[in-house]
């Protein structure tokens, strides 16, 4: 039966995150592979939607109760006048909202640019709508933008660029420098921007994340996509949304509409309580998010991993190998699993451009694994004893 699928359907691969967790899950073992919380949702926010069930939010829901929140939400953050009537499209995640954005603004043809390393569903999503991904690579070790790279990747079929700030994979935050050169790039071409914001509130080291948007010119010309996912521990709710001119947002609310019909009722509802939090929240959420950095970072750098730069956001950790690891990503992910029982990513994933480095033994494409640091003090510190059994007695992992 496989003559009858579609070219799209014949072309698309499983995602390799959620095969690790699924190995994770046969194998019993300790799941860093995937950006998931294993701690409880916040308790008032799970009482919330629960009292939304008993009180029958349990329908179609189109009328989006939760656009005021974000409209005044985007006014204290970043000084945005929002219209959440027009402006804002309530979805089912981040992830339909940025596939409903490419559906809507992408003609077959058209070059949507992305930064490399970038996350899976990004240019599924603009193929998927026809579109064409272009790639600029950051710069490692501190992904840094090289803004030539970046005017060479415009062009004349140019629809958008994506942004994803803070990163996943690597962690970065994208500087205020960064994004002026990038939104001059839209101004000068006439491009959008797409945004990925869904870890706007996990920042660390006193750095600030700043919305494209925000920047001269920029917000008529920025499709802001989000989620309460990541902030609030609830990735299974499926509530995210997308943020554009009015234009380009009745066009994603449609194109929602035909996919999904409405996002989850009940949980419209609990956002609102969710989206009511106090700043104390968000501030504890990065100290809780930073402390699990630094830990997962000690333990690595303890077994032989070195640290040139050290994420900014996100929750992820995105660690080179070291130098006397003759082992690529995927062979180091391997054993992992079966000598520690540990899962994490390869990071060769990410990747989408050939290195200039193929042609060496190993690339620096496979010299990345992604741990992902979202988890109760309880599983990262029984990762730690685990990995720390594999230590010989030069303190290093016996097999690297």
């Amino acid at each position: 039966m496989e003559g009858k699928l579609s070219t799209v359907a014949k072309s698309l691969k499983p995602s390799p995150i959620q095969e690790l967790s699924l190995l994770a899950q046969r194998c019993n073992a300790i799941n860093l592979a995937e950006g998931f919380p294993d701690f409880p949702a916040p308790l008032r926010i799970k009482h919330a939607a629960i009292q939304a069930i008993s009180s029958d939010f349990n329908q179609y829901r189109h009328v989006q109760g939760i656009c005021d929140h974000l409209a005044n939400r985007m006014k204290h953050m970043h000084d945005l006048d929002v219209d959440p009537v027009t402006d804002i499209v309530i979805c089912c995640g981040q992830t339909e909202a940025f596939a409903a954005t490419m559906f809507a603004i992408i003609n077959p043809g058209e070059e949507v640019i992305l930064f490399d390393p970038s996350f899976e569903t990004y240019d599924t999503c603009i193929t998927m709508a026809g579109g064409v991904p272009v790639y600029v690579p950051l710069e490692p070790p501190c992904w840094t933008l090289d803004s030539d790279k970046l005017m060479k990747a415009f062009t004349s079929r140019t629809k958008a660029i994506v942004l994803n700030s803070p990163h996943n994979p690597t962690g970065k935050v994208f500087t205020q420098d960064e994004l002026e050169i990038i939104a001059g790039a839209c101004r000068t071409w006439d491009a959008l921007a797409v945004t990925d914001e869904v870890y706007e509130h996990i920042t660390y080291d006193n750095e600030k994340h700043i919305s494209l948007a925000k920047l001269p010119g920029m917000q008529r010309r920025t499709i802001i996509t989000s989620s309460l996912s990541k902030t609030f521990s609830i990735t299974g709710w499926r509530i995210g949304w997308a943020i554009a001119p009015s234009c380009i947002a009745t066009a994603i609310r449609n194109i929602h509409t035909k996919l999904t019909d409405s996002a989850p009722a009940p949980f419209q509802e609990a956002s609102l309580t969710a989206l009511t939090s106090t700043p104390e929240y968000f501030e504890t959420l990065k100290n809780d998010y930073q402390q699990k950095r630094d830990f997962i970072i000690e333990l690595l750098e303890n077994v032989g991993f070195n640290f040139a730069f050290k994420p900014k956001g996100s929750f992820f950790i995105f660690a080179q190998l070291p130098c006397s690891c003759t082992l690529s990503d995927v062979e180091f992910v391997e054993k992992m699993i079966k000598q520690a029982e540990v899962v994490a990513v390869p990071g060769r994933g990410f990747f989408h451009q050939v290195s200039e480095e193929s042609q060496t033994k190993v690339c620096y494409q496979e010299r990345y694994i992604r741990f992902a640091y979202c988890k109760s003090n309880a599983t990262l510190n029984a990762a730690a004893q685990k990995i720390k059994r594999l230590v010989d007695e030069r303190g290093k992992l016996n097999f690297l």
